[in-house]
Parts: C-alpha cells; structure tokens; sequence
C-alpha cells in the first residue's frame, strides 16, 4: 500500500468529450493515469458524436476506475478528494463524469470538486515540471479551444487575455485534413505531412494581426479566415487540373497557425512581465507549434514548459492534479448537486 502521509490523495475523472481518463494524484506526484479511448467509434462518422461518446462512457467508468486503483495499489477508501470535470465540454459526456464522482463522492463520504477542463490542461505541467513559479502564461490549444491565460495561482485566480472567435487550431486542423481527403482526426496527418514541406511555400494569412486588430484583439484567435484561404487555393489548384503539393500546403498551413499562436503569446508575455510559458491542450502535439515556441521563447529568454504529449490529450492526470491543487489551496468543496457547463468561463476554476 502507498504511503499515507503527505498531501492528499485524490482521484481525477476526465470525460468531457471521447476520452474516458481516471488518474491518481498526490501533491504534485502522479501514481497512474489510465485512459479509454473511444476515438476509434467516432473516426467513420469523421468527428465525434456525443450520443456515442456518452455511451462509450458509461461502458469504460467502472472498469477505468478498477484499473486505475489496481494498477496504482490503491484501495479506493484511501482517496480524500475527488475531482472532476465539470466544463466545458459536451453536455453527454461532462453529465456522464460528473454523476461518476458524485456517486463516489457521496459513497466514499469525501468531497467533490468541480474543476474547469481548459485550466487542467497547464495543471497538468506541474506533474511533469515541477511547481509553478509565482505567476506564468498559459496557451492551452485544443481541437474546442485556443485561449491565452494569465495565471496568478492555478488554484484561485486565471485570468483569460484571449481565446478564439471562430474556429479552435485544432478544429482548422481537422477541417483543412478533410479537406485534404486526409483520414480523421486531421491534426497528426497534416503534423505528418508539413514535415516533408516548405513551410514558406504558400504565404497563408494571419488573423487578427493586422494593426487595426491590436486594440480590441489583441490576444484573440481567428483560423476560420486561414482555413477559407487554404480552400480557395487548394480550389484554384483543382480547377487548373494541376496535381496538389500537400506537404507544402500542410506545412505552410501549419506555419501560418504556429506563428500566430506563439507571436500573440510571446507579446502577451512581454507586455505583462512574464518569463515563464506553459502550453498544453491536445494541439500542443503539433510539432510545427513545439518547434516554433522553444525557438522564439529562447529567443526571448522566456522558460517553456510544455509536458510529453501523452499528457497533451484529454486526460484524467489534467483533472487530478488542478483537484490537487485546488485543495491544497483551501477551496471549498463543490455541492453534491453540481451542474456541467458546457460553456463554462475560463475565470470559473472551480464551481
């Protein structure tokens, strides 16, 4: 059995779209991640659909949460805490979680903690990196979301400097793939692709980074515009009965989206006196994004942390290591009658 002393132990449940994650958290250390993917159900409908997520939830709770306690050595009377997704995310999937933990939660005589899914997605780097300095930027990019966050605790005060209006990076990525005719999800493929192109081969536009766009967007996000631009080209290419160079088109895509992300963030880092950068969310894998961010943040001398990608991905870890937090800080605990929130604001840490 694990040792009993030292910080609490909670359990993390993370079901806000196909990946069903249970993860064991003590402190900043990590006893087992267990994840069941449904991604697999949802690859011939080309997305995801959240009937069947929802059920392949409901399959995969029980026997990922047996997993997860036998595999770390772990009776689950020893948990103190347990955590869970609470939004954003899809209504099915986020219900399906959420009724988990309270079930547990009301059982196990413990409490319950309703933790936002985008911030878990930085909390996560403290299991891999250590603390979090006093205060850093956040860039968690997704197939739902692209936000730029400022964080002053992870546990008590976020505060959100921009996000998308349109299309998340992740969510381009996918539309450009099938567009494309490439398999879904989109995002490791072009990632693929853009490794044999000329990323300066096609110059892709660059949302909200014209001067008129400073004042009011600053830190936001527009590829909805990139990805109308990638369509026409592709388009004129076809027409023309001229063979499509699809690495350079990935590449370029790509760079297009990479540079955006990581320009804005840098900005925002310089303008608010912040030396440290996190970057997480399931788009972080992108190797275009990875590459360009170590090259300008050592540029800059700003410090990256950006955890493996196995942790890029929706995850219970995420979700167990914010509840860890959170508690640590001294939170109060959620009510057992807690609603999801699909929608739910990046200034909502907890509910």
């Amino acid at each position: 059995m694990p040792d009993q002393s030292g910080p609490p132990l909670v359990l993390g449940i993370e079901t806000s779209c196909d990946e069903t994650g249970v993860a064991l958290v003590r402190g900043d250390e990590l006893l087992v991640d267990a994840v069941a993917s449904s991604m697999d159900e949802h690859a011939r409908f080309g997305g995801i659909i959240p009937e069947v997520a929802s059920r392949a939830h409901l399959e995969a709770m029980i026997p990922t949460i047996e997993r997860a306690l036998g595999t770390a050595d772990v009776d689950v009377s020893e948990v103190d805490a347990i955590a869970v997704t609470a939004g954003p995310g899809l209504v099915g999937p986020l219900t399906i979680g959420a009724s988990a933990a309270k079930a547990l939660a009301l059982g196990l005589g413990k409490p319950l903690y309703g933790v936002n899914h985008v911030i878990g997605h930085a909390a996560v780097d403290a299991l891999v990196d250590g603390p979090f300095p006093e205060r850093f930027m956040a860039l968690v990019v997704s197939g739902g979301h692209s936000s730029l966050l400022l964080v002053d605790d992870i546990a008590t005060k976020v505060t959100e400097l921009g996000s998308t209006l349109d299309d998340a990076a992740g969510e381009a990525f996918d539309k450009v793939g099938r567009l494309l005719g490439l398999p879904y999800p989109g995002g490791p493929h072009i990632d693929r692709l853009a490794r044999e192109g000329n990323p300066a081969a096609i110059r892709f536009p660059r949302g909200l980074t014209a001067a008129k766009d400073q004042d009011k967007h600053a830190y936001d996000f527009s590829f909805s515009g990139l990805k109308t631009a990638v369509a026409r080209w592709v388009e004129t290419k076809r027409d023309a009965g001229e063979e499509l160079p699809l690495p350079d088109v990935a590449a370029s895509f790509a760079a297009a989206v990479a540079d955006v992300l990581t320009a804005k963030t840098i900005a925002a880092c310089h303008r608010h006196g912040v030396d440290t950068l996190v970057v997480g969310g399931g788009f972080s894998a992108n190797s275009q994004l990875r590459d360009m961010a170590a090259e300008r943040c050592a540029a800059e001398g700003i410090t990256l942390r950006i955890p493996p990608i196995r942790y890029c991905t929706d995850n219970g870890a995420m979700i167990a290591a914010l509840g860890s937090a959170v508690v640590a800080a001294g939170v109060a605990p959620s009510n057992l009658d807690i609603g999801v929130d699909s929608s739910m604001p990046l200034t909502t840490i907890t509910v």
